[in-house]
């Protein structure tokens, strides 16, 4: 028997919501991050596991800053000192995109030591665990510099070398699982996007007619026992009904509003032998991101309303968004300060923001140049709930003030 975690898109780097901490001097994000893949590895230190598989997406950027790759290292180290091998698949976000640069993770291949399997390029390996032997096949995040493409595709749309790029990843999986040795335990591992998958939050904002795509029967293979994907960040298994489980763990922190109602975590894979695979999804304590809406009423406080539905929510230590909708027509009388301090036990406020509802507008009456002066002027009336009563004398009223004006400009010829 065989067990291992598998996780993926750690983000080191995501600072968008947060401070400064005053006792590390490290964004409060960042160690919210920290916090979580800890977690991830206290469990898998815990439970002795045989592996662990990162399937990508270590960093924000392929240029992390010195802090978040000493943080990283820390962490991965505990590993090593457990006796777990790592594996690492590089993502899109480790990945520089120009040749000949390293990639962000290359530095765990480079250590003097072992128990760090870093895959940049496809390939197979066989990891002596201690429930022994495991075949891992690793696809990190496809690109052009990774399958070398040629002159003959110089001249190719995006769309015409993206499907490229799917056919031949595509190929080389099925060569690579043909090649397995069918009494041992496979693994793949993979950054990639699947057709069938559901995207949150940020990678929502991805070009996603630019990623290539790959048909779930393409990665779930019988070679396989298990699928261990990184890119989406959602926890799902899109071969829920069939064998191996096609699983990404999702993100191990949230990474913004888009991801607030997502539960984050890892998994925890048992495979009992070749053909016997089961899988747990273990939840990570996360910070909360609170978003709090409010539709105003005209006739009561606005502050009140919204300091009111703060207070329906713990928003001690969370990321909190307000957003309140002031009526049509009316102005906005929210103190703002008040708001504040009902949100003084977040750890950060993103916005207290307004939003106005558009003031309906009348449609215009149907005039035609053809009618008469008293019709013009009772559908003028008409359209006027205020003047409408008065219709009548109003237009009595307007035709005196045109037969007396017509009367002086007659006695002025004369």
């Amino acid at each position: 028997m065989i067990r291992f975690i598998h996780t993926a898109d750690i983000h080191f780097g995501m600072e968008n919501y947060g401070r400064i901490d005053p006792k590390t001097g490290i964004h409060t994000r960042l160690l919210d991050f920290e916090r979580a893949l800890n977690t991830c590895i206290d469990h898998a230190i815990a439970q002795e596991v045989d592996l662990f598989v990162f399937s990508g997406d270590a960093y924000k950027t392929a240029n992390p800053s010195p802090t978040q790759q000493r943080l990283l290292l820390k962490c991965f180290l505990r590993l090593y000192k457990a006796n777990i091998p790592v594996v690492i698949v590089v993502g899109n976000h480790d990945h520089p995109l120009s040749f000949g640069k390293a990639n962000s993770l290359d530095v765990f291949s480079e250590l003097p030591i072992d128990g760090f399997h870093v895959m940049s390029k496809p390939a197979t390996i066989i990891i002596q665990t201690k429930g022994g032997p495991i075949q891992i096949v690793g696809i990190p995040w496809p690109t052009r510099n990774t399958l070398a493409l040629g002159d003959a595709h110089l001249f190719k749309t995006t769309s015409q070398i993206t499907e490229y790029i799917s056919k031949a990843v595509n190929a080389i999986i099925q060569d690579l699982a043909q090649k397995l040795n069918p009494e041992i335990p496979a693994v793949l591992a993979a950054h990639l996007t699947v057709s069938s998958g559901v995207f949150s939050g940020s990678e929502k904002r991805a070009i996603y007619g630019t990623d290539p795509l790959f048909m779930p029967s393409m990665l779930a293979r019988p070679e396989f026992d298990y699928v261990a994907l990184g890119h989406l960040h959602r926890y799902q298994n899109l071969n829920a009904n069939g064998y191996p489980a096609l699983v990404y763990s999702g993100s191990l922190e949230r990474i913004d509003f888009g991801e607030r109602k997502e539960e984050k975590g890892f998994c925890l894979v048992t495979i009992k032998q070749k053909g016997d695979t089961t899988h747990e999804f273990i939840k990570v304590p996360t910070r909360p991101f609170i978003q709090i809406e409010v539709e105003l009423k005209s006739d009561r406080d606005h502050t009140e309303q919204v300091v009111q539905a703060i207070e329906k929510y713990d928003v001690k230590d969370a990321v909190v968004k307000v957003i309140y909708h002031v009526p049509a027509g009316k102005k906005d009388l929210v103190q703002l300060h008040d708001v504040q301090r009902a949100c003084s036990t977040a750890m950060h406020v993103v916005g207290i923001l307004p939003v106005h509802k558009p003031v309906a507008r009348e449609k215009r009456i149907g005039l035609n140049v053809d009618m008469d002066l008293p019709t013009l002027l009772a559908s003028y009336f008409d359209s006027k709930p205020e003047l409408k009563d008065r219709k009548e004398d109003l237009i009595k009223k307007t035709m005196q003030l045109v037969e007396e004006n017509q009367n002086q400009e007659t006695e002025g010829e004369l």
